[in-house]
């Protein structure tokens, strides 16, 4: 999942509901599905931030570099103009790409 190159909105949209959960019957399973997509997403985010921003860690303070680091500022402002997890979680089951399944409905099919 690439979610730099998602096109989810940045801001939040109304959506309707009902037609949002149209394939699982049940607007609180969609709900689910979709938090749970964006705790994923989330993750995947911070891990990824984590990882850029330990090429930074300095455990003897300098004085240049307690005032300011351009490079460090200028990641961080590009993760927070990335959209939000949930809004990113909500494109992809807008457009088919989030994989679910829920068991107790296939063990009642059986």
């Amino acid at each position: 999942m690439d979610y730099r190159k998602t096109n989810a909105p940045t801001s939040t949209i109304p959506r309707d509901m009902m037609q949002l959960s149209s394939d699982t019957g049940n607007v609180y399973e969609t709900v689910r599905i979709i938090g749970k997509r964006a705790n994923q997403v989330s993750e995947a985010i911070k891990s990824d931030f984590g990882k850029k921003l330990q090429d930074f860690v300095s455990y003897n303070d300098n004085l240049e570099e307690i005032f300011e680091n351009r490079e460090q500022i200028e990641i961080s402002r590009y993760y927070e103009k990335l959209p939000k997890a949930t809004l990113i979680a909500a494109q992809e089951y807008v457009e088919g790409k989030v994989y679910h399944k829920n068991p107790t409905k296939e063990k009642d099919k059986l």
